[in-house]
């Protein structure tokens, strides 16, 4: 878990995206999220997280709806979502915090 205090102390969002490959949602987000990836360039990072490789991670962050999305800033959780979002929205709620 050492390398996830290191990933969410960033200076800039890092929006984490909690999936299950197996799970449609999941599938439809990744879509969803390479779009606020392209659109964000470097203002933002997206982090694609397998809750069955990081099951221990998924536990401690109590995850028990896929997909789960969260946006850290400087170590901070400032929004935590499940379900799909739209583009529109991720990136809306990404530029908050850029």
């Amino acid at each position: 878990m050492s390398k996830f205090g290191e990933l969410i102390e960033s200076t800039i969002p890092v929006l984490l995206h909690f999936c299950d490959d197996d799970n449609p949602l999941c599938q439809e987000m990744n879509v969803v999220l390479r779009t606020v990836a392209s659109d964000l360039e470097d203002n933002a990072r997206i982090v694609k997280i397998d809750i069955d490789k990081n099951k221990e991670l998924s536990d401690a962050l109590r995850i028990k709806e896929v997909p789960t999305l969260m946006i850290y800033l400087n170590g901070e959780m400032k929004w935590r979502q499940s379900g799909s979002q739209t583009s529109n929205d991720l990136i809306s709620i990404l530029q908050e915090y850029c």
